[in-house]
């Protein structure tokens, strides 16, 4: 197995992307702290999967965007399991919380809503395991972006901005680690079909599917596992010369 007892937090692990990376981290030989801020069910649910299949899981509630809730979430993480060797900032604000708009319909605690959760999460989950990833003189951060920075979709503008801002910490936080035997990457996935975005579906909002499928050059429905197979990879020993880098998982659909 490619993790094999490599400690990982995967944050936005209740549902969606989150739970299938944190599953596929398992699998792999992973200890995983599952994160999540109000999907407990989910969360609970895949770590009793892998319990039940012999792997150690633990579930920790913690918004990603308060600095005391985020510190206490690493510090149950070494307590737990002695260390943090792989850290997966998933957690974000989507569309199932606000539907698409017009930029200038965008209310300012909107906005600062998806802006603390995706971007500022990011930075302080990253603050708060380089420490220990420091003294190991190991650690892989991987970060979820996404491939609608590269598309500008209108009515996403928060969204995209803070993934866009996902891929600028990347790549600048890649160059202040490597020194210290820590790799930084992003992954951005395409339109995947999670629960938030199935529901939005379902209210007659989003796009269509099948549309967007029709623009890939893999002309499927992107599905949560397609993102997994990235994430171990850069979490794993084949990715150790690698870092700064995004990695677009979206069926060719930025191509376009």
């Amino acid at each position: 197995m490619h993790l094999q007892d490599k400690v990982a937090i995967v944050t936005g692990a209740g549902k969606g992307i989150g739970t299938e990376i944190a599953l596929r981290l398992s699998q792999e030989g992973a200890r995983v702290v599952l994160n999540y801020a109000h999907s407990a069910s989910g969360a609970q649910s895949a770590a009793k999967k892998m319990l039940a299949s012999g792997r150690l899981a633990t579930t920790y509630q913690a918004d990603v965007s308060d600095p005391a809730q985020v510190q206490a979430m690493v510090d149950h993480t070494i307590q737990a399991f002695g260390r943090v060797d792989v850290l997966v900032n998933n957690a974000a604000v989507f569309v199932a919380t606000y539907p698409l708009k017009d930029f200038d319909k965008i209310t300012v605690a909107e906005w600062d809503e998806v802006m603390a959760v995706n971007l500022r999460g990011t930075f302080l989950c990253c603050r708060a395991v380089v420490p220990h990833m420091r003294q190991q003189k190991f650690g892989r951060i991987i970060n979820i972006s996404s491939s609608v920075f590269w598309r500008g979709i209108p009515g996403f503008l928060h969204y995209a901005t803070s993934k866009a801002g996902v891929i600028g910490l990347t790549r600048s936080l890649a160059h202040e680690l490597g020194k210290d035997g820590i790799t930084v990457n992003s992954v951005a996935p395409g339109y995947t079909q999670s629960e938030g975005v199935i529901h939005v579906q379902n209210e007659g909002l989003g796009q269509d599917p099948n549309e967007i499928a029709a623009a890939q050059a893999i002309a499927r429905p992107q599905v949560p596992a397609d993102v997994a197979g990235a994430i171990v990879f850069l979490a794993s020993e084949d990715s150790a010369f690698i870092t700064g880098q995004t990695i677009v998982v979206d069926g060719g659909l930025a191509l376009n």
